[in-house]
């Protein structure tokens, strides 16, 4: 009974401090930001923010972590978060990747949202630490108005703090803004304000309470391609004979602008330069070195307009729809191709074998809501596992193909709002036994040697009919 007890108050313990891990009050003011810079990338319609903080720790205990807040709207753009430390001046500069990771505070004020960034070592007081952070926004941009003609520019809106969301006073501040051109409509005023060309500044201010906002909107134009892929499914199947065989299908949209009215190609060909300027035509896929076998096509069936173009470190395919893509327009078509196995499938020092494979999407700034990545295993595999650089939903199912009896493992790894950064490897480990490669070599020889036998067998025997001569 007593070990039980024991249990229950270490089991009761355990949960306890988990949940004081993921849920915790507001950051102690024992922190500062003494300088912080921050520039925002409004060139595509994926919005990088790049934000360079200078901490200070004006408290009297160490400092191991540092909090970065984010609005409600920025939370729910949010595709990836990466910091590291900055050590050295100038081109002696070195970057340290530091852990980040989500946290929930249960008093953040209006809803704000946090991550939480972990220091390799303590700041210890009067210390200071530059930082570097780096998040990625999708689908930030808001489109207005919201339909336009094949002849209209696109105008988009973005939203935003002219200051730093910060859980932390801030002594002095700005932030920068680079529109794609020049042309910028209109844009909310928080002095000192500036805008130069493609550049919008607000700041410097000093001086910034903990949780300072002024909320700003930037109505300017944007027309590059508007490019997400609201569904992929990449099937990457292992065969140990020799190849990986990878299928991907795309269902791609232009999240930009609806286009209204009639569409011309004749003017659309005639005057590129001014009709359906915020269209695309085509994409480019950046594959693996060595690719072979290498098909593109829609349910229509194979479109011979992609160009592929193979070197020692990538190979490139440009992929044309049948048709240019305006705003509200969709496609759906399939990519395949094979690749060597001995590039991608390796063998530990424990005999597991395991794939290195590449996450994400191969087109080219584009965004995908749902992502869905399945590793095929070859049959007979055994205790199955993924390594992924960030997180994912893991499952497993079961495929069978030709000659299978008990089936492949599949191992199926889901993630939403990918971005282009996400395109690092992951590997998936196994164990397989060599023996499992001859199952379906004997299997054929057992099936063309019944089938020899039932030949044989039915030539030796007399089924005539004849009649019985009577003596």
């Amino acid at each position: 009974m007593g070990a039980m007890a024991i249990l229950r108050l270490a089991l009761v313990f355990s949960i306890f401090t988990s949940l004081s891990l993921l849920t915790r009050s507001s950051p102690s003011p024992q922190l500062q930001i003494v300088n912080a810079e921050r520039r925002i990338d409004l060139t595509a319609h994926i919005v990088r923010v790049f934000l360079t903080l200078k901490v200070e720790n004006i408290g009297e205990s160490p400092a191991s972590e540092v909090l970065l807040a984010f609005s409600p709207t920025e939370a729910d753009h949010l595709a990836l978060v990466k910091a590291a430390a900055v050590t050295g001046k100038k081109k002696k500069k070195s970057y340290l990747p530091l852990d980040v990771k989500p946290i929930n505070l249960v008093d953040g004020p209006n809803g704000t949202k946090y991550y939480l960034l972990y220091l390799l070592k303590p700041l210890v007081k009067d210390e200071a630490i530059s930082l570097e952070v780096l998040y990625i926004l999708t689908h930030p941009l808001e489109p207005f108005p919201v339909e336009i003609s094949q002849s209209e520019s696109q105008l988009v809106y973005y939203r935003d703090s002219a200051k730093i969301l910060s859980p932390y006073p801030v002594k002095q501040q700005a932030t920068f803004l680079k529109t794609p051109t020049s042309r910028v409509e209109s844009f909310t005023r928080v002095e000192p304000t500036d805008r130069a060309n493609t550049e919008l500044r607000y700041g410097p201010y000093e001086e910034q309470r903990p949780y300072s906002y002024s909320p700003v909107i930037v109505h300017f134009e944007n027309n590059n391609a508007f490019a997400v892929v609201e569904e992929l499914v990449r099937e990457i199947e292992i065969s140990h004979w020799g190849s990986v065989q990878v299928t991907e299908h795309y269902k791609l949209v232009h999240a930009g602008a609806r286009h209204k009215g009639v569409f011309s190609r004749v003017e659309y060909q005639s005057r590129p330069s001014h009709s359906g300027v915020s269209s695309f035509k085509h994409l480019l896929a950046e594959l693996p070195p060595r690719v072979h076998s290498v098909y593109y096509r829609d349910n229509i069936g194979n479109i011979s307009s992609s160009r592929l173009r193979t070197n020692l470190k990538k190979s490139e395919l440009l992929i044309e729809p049948r048709y240019p893509l305006f705003g509200g327009w969709k496609s759906t078509f399939v990519i395949g191709y094979g690749v060597p196995l001995e590039d991608f499938l390796f063998e530990a020092a424990d005999g597991t074998r395991y794939l290195n494979y590449s996450f994400g999407c191969p087109l080219g700034q584009t965004v995908v809501d749902k992502l869905t990545v399945k590793v095929v295993l070859p049959e007979g595999s055994k205790n199955p596992s993924a390594v992924v650089p960030f997180p994912v939903e893991q499952r497993f199912e079961k495929k069978y193909s030709y000659l299978d009896v008990v089936g492949r493992t599949v191992v199926v790894l889901e993630k939403e709002n990918v971005v282009p950064e996400h395109n690092s490897p992951f590997q998936v480990y196994y164990q397989f036994s060599p023996i499992y490669m001859l199952a379906e070599p004997l299997m054929l020889i057992s099936v063309f040697f019944l089938f020899f036998m039932v030949c044989v067998t039915y030539l030796q025997v007399d089924l005539s009919i004849s009649k019985i001569k009577q003596t």
